[in-house]
């Protein structure tokens, strides 16, 4: 790929970061590519924009919601104690990895589970990476699909009114044919002690 290629995408990346930041400190929804698959997302500490994420998918908001975070430097923002083995999970992770926390805290109440439980992802993808540690707060990261219909894939999986229901959708990586999956999920106690989700 050429230099000047490579400039373009870069300028992309960063317009569409900073359109994003907007809409998410507005209280906003955003439509986004991840490093599984697209997300709708919001600011994790707002829980009027976290049921609007709900409202969305007509999902219950008695399930949990993903959020991702920019570094593992910062899970102790969000969780009371976290277990040890944690970063070395994540450090050995080759595929993309949510774990899911006991005792989260400083996060809209609408986005945990049961024992305040919360799952947390730190991306690898750059464009994901970069949008968390700009915004500086955890963003809420769910599959862009209505809830018990199928996982879109690609950009163009995505049903029309889940688009039209945010508010804004990235153009960035939309003509990307690839199919991505979900993460791996670990539910982790505050003991160490771990169980495979999926």
């Amino acid at each position: 790929m050429k230099k000047e290629q490579i400039e373009q995408i870069k300028a992309q990346m960063d317009a569409e970061i900073t359109q994003c930041l907007k809409v998410l400190s507005d209280g906003g929804l955003i439509l986004y590519p991840t490093d599984t698959v697209w997300g709708i997302g919001c600011d994790a500490t707002n829980a009027d924009a976290v049921k609007r994420v709900y409202q969305l998918k007509q999902r219950d908001d008695s399930k949990a919601l993903i959020v991702l975070i920019d570094s593992a430097d910062h899970l102790d923002h969000y969780v009371v104690d976290v277990p040890v083995i944690a970063r070395e999970l994540i450090d050995v992770a080759v595929k993309p990895l949510t774990i899911i926390y006991e005792g989260a805290y400083n996060l809209a109440p609408n986005v945990l589970g049961d024992k305040d439980s919360v799952g947390i992802r730190i991306p690898h993808d750059e464009f994901c990476h970069r949008l968390c540690e700009r915004f500086g707060k955890p963003i809420v990261s769910t599959s862009a699909n209505v809830s018990g219909q199928p996982t879109a894939k690609t950009f163009k999986d995505i049903a029309p009114d889940i688009v039209k229901g945010v508010d804004y959708a990235v153009e960035y990586r939309r003509g990307d044919a690839t199919a991505h999956q979900p993460s791996n999920i670990i539910l982790l106690a505050s003991d160490g002690t771990f169980k495979i989700i999926r």
